[in-house]
């Protein structure tokens, strides 16, 4: 018997009764905003965003669900935000009744401070027809610790009155105890159906896994609660990525009746039961393809679902506006036999590639003709047909080489919307590997054979990118920047789409560093190991502790110039993560130094005369020469005890003099060696930082400033 057979009828209402159903549209990440500067797909989200809430009006719904990740970027662009706020106001807002009544307490999760309620339909202000409620994703959750707390997008939306935004975890902001994660329901009622709406937003799969195993999730429930249906929504891994980067299906609580998931991609809308549990489970998936992976090849579908009293019926709708994608996968050496050409015959296997391609082209096109045409049957207007999109798979197993596949993707230009991508390259596994704790990478070398060995290993590993990361930072001996600090801005970097946060790091760094050696006074060259790596040490202590009090803050640089978006943390962290959040910073900057005055800040008298030690002892050179008239402008350092550097001890074994450029009395005192960190128009010698404390021992002398009164 296949699974089918063995599967449970999905739920259905027995006898509907209008009065006492609550009609919901569900949909869950929409990605707003995903490849919006494309010229072919950057409107795709968007149409289907406006596509879901035309649903809701055609169907007459109650309210619209979202299950996270309502947009793709953690800051949306200007342009995302008015066309979502836009959509919103012209398809919710309206004086349409609203049939649901709410129980709870209006001002729960409003915002503090302020007078309205977090339920925009309770707003004397506002004229609401269909409301909206949703929780927030890993794409769209709150950033930040400013004095109204961590912010996102949707609260944005939620104080304009255009969402209701539910489920949001408030972070810690001290060392004490957490005592897990709180749900508090929205409660609704329609005529005989009382329904119990439980948020919560993504938190880090971690944290999720240890409140449930720790059976620390309170979900505060009604009294009566045998007479509510309760609905969960979540947004967190359902595929399991580690030992606890997702969240197990039967850890929640026994008297939740339907759960709609969310951060899964792939479509499986239909209710599918738990093994030992009475609740079902509802993935609708996204409604955009972000990626070009199988899963996103399902067709994508909202849902309508209805509620009444304990019984609730769901029915999936699919989605027009959707662009169709369809993928297949061959290996070039049994194409190659079955067709008779050589596999290492580059031109023969171009023009067979090109052969597959175009039939996926027209398999796709097909695709969209009967999706039309069973609209049309329906009573719906006929949609233009989309380019699109086109994935083959190649294993080039036993293949030397292969063809450039941009370049082999130029040719379908104008016929499919990703040209750019449509071939993908790949090596089967010569031997089964053995499995890799996610906790203890096995790094691998990319610097392989001919085969691709490197990336084979890295394809079977399954290595988390924070942990793979740490372990190679850690194998570098960095010695400027902290293992630590690095790390995490790393992982922003890849998991936040932030691609400012690496080398906001390095900036905050250097500056740090900077300001941390200038602070040890004048450094000899011998010391200057010794000092460099103390500073190091004492950031990454800083860091850690930070860290550890859940206080590490974003650094103030900001490339878009918001003076309010300085600092931020994750929302959803605590102790048991593993992966921090941002890197700390320091709130203010090295204070800028005037060329050639020195960090004490004494002021002496103009240095214009040139007989010296030094002078008297070494030969003429362009940078004495530069280094005399820069300083007839500017202010001599303060008197210091007199030391040699090598530079001086090696032009005191000179035999020629040098000439002296003016006629002066000699000074007493020779300035004492030091580092210059400011800035400075000189000579690049004179400004060197070190940018590592293991450059070559010769280029210190042009760091060092070495003169006379």
């Amino acid at each position: 018997m296949s699974d089918s057979e063995l599967a449970p009828p999905p739920p259905t209402i027995q006898n509907d009764v209008p009065e006492d159903t609550i009609r919901i549209m569900l949909a869950t990440d929409n990605h707003i905003g995903y490849l919006e500067r494309d010229p072919i797909r950057g409107q795709d989200s968007v149409n289907t965003f406006r596509e879901i809430l035309q649903l809701a009006v055609k169907h007459d719904v109650d309210f619209i669900l979202l299950a996270g990740d309502l947009f793709h970027e953690n800051r949306p662009s200007r342009d995302c935000l008015y066309q979502v706020m836009s959509l919103l106001r012209e398809h919710t807002l309206g004086d349409r009744p609203v049939q649901i009544e709410l129980l709870s307490n209006p001002d729960e999760g409003k915002a503090a401070g302020y007078s309205f309620p977090a339920i925009n339909y309770e707003d004397g202000n506002f004229n609401v027809a269909i409301p909206v409620f949703s929780i927030h994703g890993n794409h769209d959750d709150p950033q930040g610790a400013g004095p109204e707390g961590a912010l996102c997008a949707l609260d944005m939306l939620s104080v304009a009155g255009l969402v209701n935004y539910i489920g949001k975890v408030e972070l810690p902001l001290d060392n004490s105890p957490s005592d897990g994660i709180a749900v508090r329901p929205v409660l609704l009622r329609k005529g005989n159906t009382h329904l119990g709406l439980y948020g919560i937003g993504n938190v880090k799969d971690a944290r999720m896994h240890f409140e449930l195993r720790s059976n620390r999730v309170r979900m505060y429930m009604p009294k009566d609660k045998g007479e509510w249906f309760n609905l969960l929504l979540l947004h967190q891994n359902r595929v399991k990525h580690g030992p606890q980067e997702s969240v197990p299906e039967g850890l929640f609580d026994d008297n939740i009746d339907l759960v709609v998931w969310g951060h899964e991609h792939d479509c499986r809308v239909v209710p599918e039961p738990v093994a030992g549990k009475r609740y079902f489970i509802s993935q609708p998936g996204s409604s955009v393809a972000t990626s070009l992976a199988e899963g996103e090849s399902l067709d994508k579908h909202a849902a309508l679902l209805k509620i009444q009293g304990k019984e609730f019926e769901l029915t999936p709708i699919p989605l027009r506006t959707v662009r169709p994608f369809v993928m297949d996968e061959i290996v070039l050496t049994e194409v190659a036999d079955t067709e008779g050409f050589e596999a290492n015959d580059q031109m023969e296997v171009t023009k067979y590639l090109k052969l597959r391609v175009n039939e996926l082209i027209d398999k796709a096109n097909d695709l969209w003709d009967q999706r039309n045409a069973q609209a049309v049957e329906e009573g719906e207007s006929e949609l233009p047909r989309m380019l699109p999109l086109v994935r083959l798979k190649v294993d080039t197993t036993g293949v030397s080489s292969m063809s450039n596949p941009i370049r082999f993707g130029q040719e379908f230009s104008g016929k499919i919307a990703n040209p750019r991508d449509v071939l993908v390259f790949h090596r089967a596994k010569k031997s089964a590997s053995r499995r890799v704790k996610a906790d203890e990478p096995e790094l691998v070398d990319f610097d392989g054979d001919e085969e691709g060995d490197g990336l084979d290993k890295l394809a079977a590993g399954k290595v988390r990118v924070h942990s793979l990361v740490q372990e190679y930072l850690r194998a570098q001996e960095m010695q400027l920047l902290g293992e630590a600090a690095m790390s995490d801005a790393i992982q922003i970097f890849v998991e936040k789409d932030d691609t400012h946060a690496i080398s906001k790091h390095v900036e905050t760094t250097l500056r740090a560093f900077m300001k941390g050696v200038q602070a040890n006074g004048e450094v000899p060259e011998e010391s200057l190991d010794d000092v460099l790596e103390k500073v190091r040490e004492e950031r990454e202590k800083q860091y850690l502790e930070q860290k550890q009090s859940g206080k590490a803050k974003r650094g103030k640089t900001n490339t878009r110039g918001d003076d309010d978006d300085a600092a931020s943390i994750d929302s959803m962290e605590m102790d048991v993560d593993e992966a921090g959040s941002e890197f700390g910073s320091d709130d203010a900057q090295p204070a800028r130094k005037d060329r050639g005055t020195r960090a004490s800040g004494k002021k002496a008298a103009p240095a214009k005369k040139s007989t010296s030690t030094r002078r008297r002892n070494a030969p003429p050179s362009d940078d004495d020469e530069d280094d005399d008239d820069e300083e007839e402008d500017e202010e001599a350092a303060p008197k210091t005890t007199k030391r040699t550097s090598r530079a001086t001890a090696s032009s005191q074994k000179a035999t020629r003099k040098a000439p002296a450029k003016k006629t002066t009395q000699p000074s007493a005192k020779t300035k004492q060696m030091t580092l210059n960190f400011g800035a400075s128009g000189a000579t690049a010698g004179r400004s060197s930082t070190r940018a590592a404390a293991g450059r070559a021992r010769g280029r210190m002398a042009d760091s060092i400033d070495v003169d006379s009164d």
